[in-house]
């Protein structure tokens, strides 16, 4: 597990818009004020996510380019 995160979410290999459609899903099922990072492939979700945090109030701590895709750290508003 991330020692940034509460929760640790692979959507690698999903397509837009599953990645936000099913992080927006995973947030709502958390507590506020924990967070989770999101692992995917999809080149749009640097787009997606943020905007999903921006419009949802959430707080977005880390966008990162990794090895295979891009990695999110989320805080939940």
């Amino acid at each position: 597990m991330n020692r940034l995160s509460d929760e640790v979410y692979d959507l690698r290999g999903l397509k837009c818009p599953y990645p936000a459609i099913k992080t927006e899903k995973r947030l709502r099922g958390m507590a506020s004020g924990a967070t989770l990072t999101v692992e995917t492939t999809d080149p749009l979700a640097v787009i997606d996510i943020p905007h999903l945090c921006n419009e949802k109030g959430h707080t977005l701590l880390l966008s990162e380019k990794t090895d295979k895709g891009h990695r999110f750290v989320i805080r939940k508003g």
